[in-house]
Parts: structure tokens; C-alpha cells; sequence
């Protein structure tokens, strides 16, 4: 979890990911956030996030997120 949050502070230092679980709702992200977060969770987790998972409710929090993360992994 330490490093989904590392690279989502990276992208918006001013927001708090742990607390935060509408980024997507409040468009605190956007679409090409989304794009650079999925590029940098291959690269850190190896996991691919296929289409169908690229759902706002997969990405309006980062423990939504890490779930996502965590289930890819275990596929």
C-alpha cells in the first residue's frame, strides 16, 4: 500500500489518499492520472489493469485501488 501511495502522492502532493474516497466523483484525478497510475502500477505490482476493471469505483480511493491491485495479483 506504501507504494500505490507514493505514486499517487507524486501525481497530486496536495491531496490525502488515505482519507480521500471520492478522487474520482471530485475529479481530484483524471483520465490521464488514471493513465499514469495504471502504467505505474504495472511497473511497481507486474499487474495489468484490464479495460473492464478501468471503472470510477476501482479508482475513487486508493484502498479501492490496492483492493484492485491485490485481486489482479492473486489472478
Amino acid at each position: 500500500m506504501e507504494a500505490l501511495l507514493e505514486i499517487l502522492t507524486n501525481l497530486h502532493p496536495e491531496v490525502d489518499f488515505k482519507s480521500c474516497k471520492t478522487l474520482v466523483d471530485d475529479r481530484i484525478i483524471d483520465s490521464f492520472d488514471i493513465v499514469t497510475i495504471i502504467s505505474e502500477i504495472n511497473d511497481e505490482y507486474d499487474v495489468v489493469i484490464p479495460a473492464e476493471e478501468i471503472i470510477p469505483d476501482n479508482f475513487n480511493s486508493a484502498e479501492a485501488l490496492y483492493e484492485l491491485i491485490l485481486r489482479l495479483e492473486d489472478e
